[in-house]
This record gives C-alpha cells, structure tokens and sequence, in this order.
C-alpha cells in the first residue's frame, strides 16, 4: 500500500471551508476510485493559521494515477480548494506503508 501525503494551510476564517470542501468533494470523489484504501485529514493550528496534511491510501501507483495523472508527484488542488488556502504544496510525497496497527476511526469535525 502507498501513502500519498500533502500539506495546505488556511487561515482560521477559511479553514472550515477547506475542510468542507475535502470531506465532501474529495472523499467522496475518491471513495469511487478503485484502488482508493482510505483518507486522513490532519489539521492543526499554528502561527496563526490552520495546517491541514492530506493522507490518501492507495493499493498501487497505478491507481494513484487514475487519480493524480501521469505525474503522480504534483499535487491535484481544485480551485474550490486554491480559493480558500493561504499556501500549499504543489507536489505530493509517496511512503510504502510498511507497517499499520491503524483501527478505523471517524471524525465529524
């Protein structure tokens, strides 16, 4: 399994917007890729702002292509999302998942 892993950051005023917008729009878009393993969202206030790390599991390369493209280390930012971000990556890092005792948990915000 692959760990694709990016980070945004909003201000406190747009934070729930970003959050909206992953929760309802990318999670939901990605629940119907095959392949698709599951998604984290991390958030955390800092220096005034809001950070968000995005964790998206995948079985493959392969399929992280049926999301990200035929360039699977930029990352995918939708305009909805570029609208109420400060400042994030525009690249993606992959991990191997070499190990997880992870139980499923659910957040509602």
């Amino acid at each position: 399994m692959i760990a694709r892993t990016w980070r945004g950051s909003a201000t406190p005023m747009h934070a729930d917007a970003y959050y909206h917008h992953f929760t309802t729009r990318v999670a939901h878009h990605l629940k119907a890729i095959a392949g698709h393993r599951g998604a984290y969202l991390l958030r955390r206030e800092t220096d005034g702002y809001v950070e968000f790390l995005a964790i998206t599991l995948w079985d493959t390369f392969g399929t992280i292509k049926k999301f990200a493209g035929e360039r699977p280390e930029v990352a995918v930012v939708e305009p909805e999302a570029r609208a109420v971000l400060s400042e994030f990556d525009d690249f993606v890092r992959h991990y191997e998942v070499v190990f997880s005792n992870a139980k499923e948990t659910r957040h509602s915000g």
